[in-house]
């Protein structure tokens, strides 16, 4: 039985993470520089193989902010996150007037939200990753990133619909 080498183990990682990992970064930066992030990403992953995780996936998502944060100079603190509404599959959002309205409510609630609640809330909504990935992701501990999301949840919340009891109701749940 054939061995298989650091090469052939690497092709399985960007194989298996690619799509995740292009769809993080299109979220967070111009299209055109999306694709020479993820390069460098892979690159980095390449280098430092022998660091890489078993469960790559955050450590990657780790990789490629930094990798941003490096190539956009602050960027990110200047520039709302674009939440491309209209991309979503049209299949959960039927082309109705109240479903155009909740579009625009969500994404009005969205930008008003800090850069920092829009990361906290992306990883988990949009990213699918868990609280301990996420917060690994983000260089933090878990019970720090679960204070974070609580935080931005009810700030999201307030936001949809400003009632005094809007905040009691649980939005954008991580996925078991």
């Amino acid at each position: 039985m054939k061995q298989q080498t650091a090469e052939d183990r690497f092709r399985a990682l960007h194989e298996a993470t690619f799509r995740d990992l292009l769809r993080f970064v299109e979220r967070r930066v111009p299209p055109d520089e999306a694709e020479d992030v993820v390069a460098t990403v892979y690159l980095t992953a390449w280098r430092r193989f022998g660091e890489v995780p078993e469960d790559a996936r955050p450590w990657l998502f780790a990789v490629a902010r930094r990798t941003m944060a490096n190539q956009t100079r602050g960027w990110l603190r200047r520039k709302a996150l674009a939440v491309r509404l209209t991309a979503t599959d049209e299949r959960h959002h039927p082309d109705s007037t109240a479903g155009a309205a909740s579009r625009i409510d969500l994404e009005r609630a969205w930008r008003g939200l800090s850069t920092a609640d829009r990361e906290v809330l992306a990883l988990v909504a949009f990213d699918g990753l868990t609280s301990d990935q996420a917060a690994t992701v983000l260089g933090c501990r878990r019970s720090t990133y679960a204070m974070r999301l609580a935080r931005a949840r009810k700030r999201l919340q307030a936001a949809l619909d400003p009632r005094p009891d809007a905040a009691s109701v649980p939005i954008l749940q991580e996925q078991p």
